[in-house]
C-alpha cells in the first residue's frame, strides 16, 4: 500500500487548442484513469465575449476533456488583486455558467487568479462574494469548485472559511527552495487538502523527486521544467511529472 498521499493535477491549460495541440493531454488522461485532472481553461484572459466567443476551437476541444471521468474543468477569471470591478468578475462567472447550455462545454468551477494574500475587510468581502457567486450559480456544474490563486501563503483571516482550494505556491524552483519562501509558506493556514502548489523552472532530473515530495504537502500539483510561458506548453518533463503523480 502506498504511503505517499495521492494528489490531483491542477493544470493551467493556456495552450490555444489548434487541431492536435491538446493531443498530448488527451492521451495522458486516457492512459492514467486513476489520476484526477483539474484543468483550467482560459480562452481569452477569461471566457471571452461576442463576437470572439463562442470560439469553434474551444467548443470542439473542451467537450473531449469533459467526456473523461477523471477530468474536471475550471474557468479562468482574473481579479487583479481585487482591484478589478467585482461586476466584471461576476459577468465572467456568468459567461462560464452559460457554457453549460452547450453539451460537454460547461465548467465545474472557477479559478480566480491574482487574489491577495494580505487581509483587509474590503478584500475579505470581495473574495467571499466572488466565491459565493460561483457556489450559487446554476450554470456551474458539479461541486462548483472554487480556487483562489495568491501564489503565496495567505493571512489566516482570509481562510475563514476561504475557498475550496488555494494556490499557496506559484514559484520558480529556485525561489521555492529559498529559506525565506519556506518560512513564509510554513505560516499557511490551509491543510494539504485545500492547498495547491505550482512550481516551474525545475531542473528536469529533479521533477520526479520534487513531485513525490510535494504530494505530502498539497492535494493539487503542477510541476514543470519549463522556464518561460510555462502554462503554454507541456515541456520535456511532462511525462516525468505524470509518472511521479501516479507512483506508489
Amino acid at each position: 500500500m502506498s504511503l505517499t498521499p495521492k494528489s490531483s493535477v491542477l493544470l493551467p491549460l493556456y495552450i490555444y487548442p489548434d487541431h492536435g495541440a491538446w493531443d498530448v493531454l488527451h492521451t495522458t488522461i486516457v492512459e492514467n484513469p486513476t489520476l484526477d485532472f483539474i484543468i483550467i481553461v482560459n480562452p481569452n484572459s477569461g471566457p471571452g465575449a461576442p463576437p470572439w466567443w463562442p470560439n469553434a476551437d474551444y467548443v470542439r476541444e473542451i467537450p473531449k476533456l469533459s467526456a473523461q471521468p477523471n477530468v474536471q474543468t475550471l474557468g479562468y477569471v482574473a481579479t487583479t488583486y481585487c482591484k478589478r470591478p467585482i461586476s466584471e468578475v461576476f459577468d465572467d462567472v456568468e459567461m462560464y455558467a452559460s457554457w453549460s447550455k452547450t453539451p460537454g462545454l460547461g465548467v465545474g468551477g472557477i479559478f480566480f487568479d491574482e487574489t491577495p494574500n494580505l487581509f483587509s475587510e474590503e478584500v475579505k468581502m470581495y473574495l467571499d462574494a466572488i466565491t459565493m457567486r460561483v457556489k450559487e450559480s446554476q450554470g456551474i456544474r458539479g461541486q462548483r469548485l472554487v480556487v483562489h490563486n495568491p501564489g503565496s501563503a495567505v493571512d489566516s483571516r482570509l481562510a475563514d472559511p476561504g475557498p475550496d482550494v488555494t494556490t499557496v505556491v506559484e514559484e520558480s524552483y529556485a525561489n521555492f527552495q529559498s529559506a525565506e519562501h519556506q518560512q513564509w509558506l510554513s505560516k499557511s493556514p490551509y491543510h494539504r487538502a485545500q492547498s495547491s502548489y505550482m512550481v516551474h523552472s525545475v531542473p528536469s532530473p529533479e521533477v520526479a523527486q520534487l513531485t513525490v515530495g510535494l504530494r505530502a504537502r498539497a492535494g493539487y500539483l503542477f510541476v514543470t521544467d519549463v522556464e518561460t510561458e510555462y502554462y503554454h506548453r507541456f515541456g520535456a518533463s511532462w511525462d516525468k511529472f505524470i509518472a511521479a503523480m501516479c507512483s506508489g
